[in-house]
């Protein structure tokens, strides 16, 4: 609801269910008394809300609470995790498109893959239905929705404007995976996808920057605690930033010297191949991946020290960013901005990192479907 509009009354009831899913969501199974206590609602209100809500489905009763307390055993409510599943969809790896049935908190429960080779374009989307309709039909519960991240930029209807590895150009992919599987999809940039999923399930800061390496590079930021977007829908796009002014290798978006031409991981596979028919291939590749390092980190210092923010986490093959491309992101970023005793700034690996995406496209269908934020 914006500044200034029309509140009608069925406005504050969806807040005040949405505020009830969402103090279960993070603080388990609750008596409606202590849901009254808790949101500073009355036990009427809360007793209505409960009560629609386990008409919709979205909580269920356990049964009486074990506390001990005089007068009548209070009935224990919870929100329905393992009643309701999410479809995800990951759309970023390097040769591979993900897909995942999960609980409402994020566990996998079951998983499924197409491989890709030298299909682009149109061969990309279809291939991406047929895996959509295959997760379908490995749900064992009532589906709230599909989530799908995406390399590219992608609009606030689902369009993905462009994504120059996919070699797609204005994609209305979520209508077309609406259309075709008949359930509420939404659609995001794969890095905004991750940076969700690493704030509800990794271990949360407010002021974030998640780097998501894989076909592409790509990052998601949270300020404030609040995932931004920017004005074009491509806040964190910063694979085809050119980093410094030495040239490069040619980019698939036509430029050259573009962070993912030193960070993807088709580059970086290509170079670490390189490196071991070289006379000395261990330092040959410790050379690949520093330099990958140096360049990233090139790109992240000017938007952390100008956001002032508490992490950078990196989301991709362990092989290629642990050790020594994750030592050549500090020590870089720390040659390259004000020096603090400690440092203020935490640079880590993400959790999950191979399903850091699809517990990001739960979040959204969580959001999206139940105000669970």
């Amino acid at each position: 609801m914006t500044r200034g509009s029309i509140q009608l009354p069925s406005h504050g009831r969806a807040h005040n269910l949405s505020l009830v899913l969402q103090t279960l969501h993070s603080s388990g199974p609750m008596s409606r008394a202590d849901l009254s206590r808790t949101l500073g609602l009355t036990r009427v209100t809360v007793s209505g809300l409960v009560a629609e809500l386990l008409e919709r489905s979205h909580v269920i009763e356990l049964g009486h609470s074990e506390n001990i307390r005089p007068g009548k055993p209070a009935i224990m409510v919870d929100l329905n995790r393992h009643g309701l599943q999410i479809v995800g969809l990951d759309l970023a790896e390097n040769s591979v498109l993900k897909a995942a049935v999960m609980d409402l908190d994020g566990n996998i429960l079951h998983r499924v893959e197409s491989l890709v080779g030298e299909e682009k374009g149109e061969e990309v989307t279809a291939l991406v239905l047929d895996l959509a309709t295959r997760a379908v039909d490995l749900a064992t519960a009532p589906l709230l929705g599909i989530g799908v991240g995406t390399p590219g930029i992608v609009d606030a209807d689902g369009m993905v404007l462009t994504a120059p590895n996919l070699h797609w150009q204005d994609v209305a992919l979520r209508e077309l995976i609406q259309e075709h599987t008949r359930l509420p999809t939404l659609v995001s940039n794969d890095a905004d996808a991750a940076v969700l999923g690493e704030f509800t399930f990794g271990g949360r800061s407010d002021d974030m920057i998640l780097v998501k390496i894989g076909r592409g590079v790509g990052s998601g930021l949270m300020v404030d605690g609040r995932r931004t977007r920017g004005v074009h829908f491509a806040a964190g796009e910063i694979g085809h930033v050119v980093v410094g002014t030495d040239g490069g290798a040619k980019c698939k978006c036509g430029k050259f010297g573009c962070l993912e031409t030193w960070l993807s991981v088709p580059f970086v596979e290509r170079g670490l191949a390189a490196a071991a028919a070289s006379p000395d291939p261990e330092a040959a590749a410790k050379d690949v991946l520093r330099t990958a390092g140096e360049r990233l980190a090139v790109a992240l210092a000017p938007i952390v020290g100008a956001l002032d923010l508490a992490e950078v986490v990196l989301s991709g093959p362990a092989h290629i960013l642990e050790d020594t491309l994750l030592t050549s992101v500090k020590e870089t970023l720390a040659q390259r901005m004000l020096p603090y005793r400690p440092p203020l700034i935490e640079i880590r690996l993400a959790k999950e990192p191979q399903d850091v995406v699809l517990r990001g496209t739960a979040v959204m269908v969580l959001w999206n479907q139940l105000g669970v934020a």
